[in-house]
């Protein structure tokens, strides 16, 4: 058996653009992507903590030190920029592998600086 288990996540994340305009997707600063794992073209979980909007999309890696966060296409109507959000990639696990099962997080910072890298999330943390 299998099991669906949080893989990476990105957390408080600021949107730096919503783009309307475009195909659709989010797009990523690709060194934040290195540190948690994340790919390009990666199905991912996106819940925007100013609204309560959750939806899925996928990657699209972005420019360098740049801390770019921004929802392209139908997903721009589910923030404005500056808003705060999580990014959630999941992974399914073998049910004898879960155990070892060690997820990376990043904690960020309000100008999408990497503050804190975990493998697991406290019981009972605010952040």
């Amino acid at each position: 058996m299998f099991r669906t288990l949080m893989n990476a996540k990105i957390h408080r994340a600021r949107v730096t653009e919503a783009n309307l305009n475009y195909v659709g997707s989010i797009t990523i600063d690709e060194d934040i992507l290195d540190a948690v794992g994340m790919v390009a073209n990666e199905k991912v979980q996106i819940v925007n903590n100013n609204n309560g909007a959750r939806f899925e999309t996928y990657i699209i890696p972005g420019e360098r030190g740049s801390g770019v966060f921004c929802l392209n296409g139908a997903a721009a109507r589910l923030v404005q920029k500056d808003d705060v959000i999580i990014v959630i990639s999941y992974a399914l696990i073998p049910e004898e592998k879960i155990t070892a099962h060690r997820p990376k997080i990043a904690i960020m910072d309000e100008h999408n600086r990497i503050q804190q890298l975990m493998v697991a999330e406290p019981a009972h943390t605010v952040m």
